[in-house]
């Protein structure tokens, strides 16, 4: 099992992959082959396998938590003798560039929508959320992107305070990985169940505000988060092979951003990619998205090919 550090040796217990898919409990897998092929992100490895041993049980774990919730919301319906409009369950997924957010948060919704107490489940990404190219651009932001400062901060906390306070039909922006953009569709959320916010910084607070700030941060609306954890030498790795792949898929679209990039040859796309990586995405992680790991509930931890070998549930 990998060496938990002093922080994470005080506030988690430590669950071996093994350990951890014990906790499964029978839980039926209700995916097929294809689903999961469907549901795999990009250059990853995703097996029925994983998704037994690990997301079973998280799902299960979910499943009695937010049950929990529920009742205790009835009992303070029955106390108050009122009827509120429901507030979703948050469950946030937070981590690096190409640690597989994606694929974890698109997993979880489709197990836990399965589940008959809650089948709506809603997901967003928080990329909607970053300015839109020409306010980056204007802002001297472009090389900077994901960092805290390139998102619309203000429209992201109002679209979270919407729907935690049960409001209906509440917008939120649509990004284009194509067009490095965000479209002019938007998505319409409604009253789910379970919603599931996917992105960069989903765990910061104002302890990593560069100023002393009052506002409330998309953590303070949350209820359940998972921090998606790899070595960086594995990150800048998965980055480079996933920057390939795209190299000769969605850089080819003609109405790509990078477009450019799709006529570089393999030792030019390697040396690019780990430019950025070592430019932008490493210091990103580093400077504001590592330090948030420990204040997530729930750590899964990879190893080699996307596996994971490691989960730290917060005791």
């Amino acid at each position: 099992m990998p060496v938990q550090n002093s922080t994470q040796a005080a506030l988690y217990m430590p669950f071996s992959r093994h350990q951890w898919a014990e906790l499964r409990n029978a839980v039926p897998l209700t995916l097929s082959e294809q689903d999961i092929v469907d549901l795999q992100g990009l250059n990853e490895d995703l097996s029925l396998q994983e998704v037994t041993d690990i997301y079973l049980p998280l799902s299960r774990l979910l499943n009695l938590i937010i049950g929990a919730k529920q009742q205790r919301g009835q009992v303070v319906q029955k106390f108050l003798d009122q009827h509120t409009p429901p507030s979703p369950y948050v469950i946030s997924i937070a981590g690096s560039v190409a640690v597989g957010k994606s694929t974890t948060a698109r997993i979880l919704q489709a197990l836990l929508q399965r589940w008959p107490e809650h089948p709506r489940v809603d997901l967003v990404t928080t990329d909607g959320f970053l300015y839109p190219l020409a306010t980056l651009k204007r802002k001297g932001l472009l090389q900077r992107k994901g960092f805290p400062e390139s998102y619309d901060t203000k429209l992201l906390i109002d679209f979270i305070a919407a729907i935690k306070s049960g409001q209906r039909n509440v917008p939120a922006p649509i990004y284009s990985h194509i067009t490095y953009d965000r479209l002019a569709e938007q998505q319409i959320v409604d009253q789910p169940d379970i919603l599931i916010l996917e992105g960069l910084n989903v765990l910061q607070t104002g302890l990593d505000a560069p100023v002393d700030t009052k506002r409330p941060f998309v953590s303070d609306f949350v209820d359940f988060s998972v921090y998606v954890d790899a070595d960086e030498r594995l990150l800048k790795k998965w980055y480079i092979d996933r920057f390939l792949r795209f190299r000769s898929g969605a850089f080819c679209d003609k109405r790509s951003f990078f477009h450019h990039y799709a006529s570089l040859n393999d030792q030019q796309a390697n040396e690019t990619a780990a430019n950025i990586w070592d430019t932008i995405n490493g210091p990103n992680l580093r400077q504001n998205i590592l330090p948030t790991r420990e204040r997530a509930h729930l750590i899964l931890r990879k190893g080699r090919q996307h596996q994971m070998d490691q989960v730290l549930l917060r005791k």
